[in-house]
């Protein structure tokens, strides 16, 4: 496995990454990022790792960046994950499209946001995409997580970074499930899909049970 003995984890993103961490479930929340973390300890005990959770509900990239330097930053993560996007292509559709973060800015922020860490101290960093659970690969919105997506894909390869693909994931799953069983919204995983995340995540990490 990647990861070393005694190493920070800081999880940063959006209300997936939030999973009322601040509220109902502190402090790591009920979702993806408690899950990452109780598969770690009950798998590797001896690490001795340290897990913080930094997500806060309805984040673009744009509200990740204003906080970065307070809520990661200056926490000196070996990893750093990052799951954003959901939020910046949500509001291009629905809400307020003023607070949209729209293609070019999203993937200029990613790359501030990857070269910070990996310049100051080595981070190494996991990118999750954003996604859409929708069977239609032809939905508007879909397509355009889709084209997030891509950019995310970029900045990990420009910084070689790891990067993990939940659309294609939730996408190899929708082939013979309903979106239901993942999430009530399309976007806030319930328990399966908050497990499907954590299984990805720990798959880039070269888990092994």
């Amino acid at each position: 496995m990647l990861i070393e003995p005694n190493q920070k984890i800081l999880f940063i993103g959006d209300s997936i990454t939030d999973a009322g961490r601040r509220d109902l479930a502190p402090p790591y929340g009920y979702g993806y990022v408690s899950m990452v973390r109780n598969m770690l300890i009950a798998r590797y005990p001896n690490l001795n790792l340290t897990y913080i959770n930094r997500g806060i509900a309805g984040n673009t990239v744009r509200e990740i960046a204003a906080r970065y330097e307070k809520d990661a930053v200056s926490e000196r993560p070996h990893w750093l994950s990052l799951m954003v996007g959901i939020n910046d292509v949500y509001r291009q559709f629905h809400g307020d499209p003023a607070t949209a973060v729209f293609a070019v800015e999203y993937q200029a922020t990613l790359r501030l946001l990857v070269h910070r860490v990996q310049e100051a101290f080595g981070t190494k960093v996991i990118l999750l995409s954003p996604y859409m659970i929708e069977a239609d690969a032809e939905q508007p919105m879909r397509r355009q997580m889709e084209i997030y997506a891509a950019l995310m894909a970029q900045v990990a390869a420009e910084f070689k970074t790891l990067y993990v693909d939940l659309q294609a994931a939730f996408a190899q799953v929708l082939r013979v499930s309903v979106p239901q069983l993942w999430s009530d919204d399309q976007f806030h995983p319930v328990g399966p899909g908050h497990a499907l995340i954590a299984r990805e995540w720990l798959r880039a990490v070269g888990f092994e049970l």
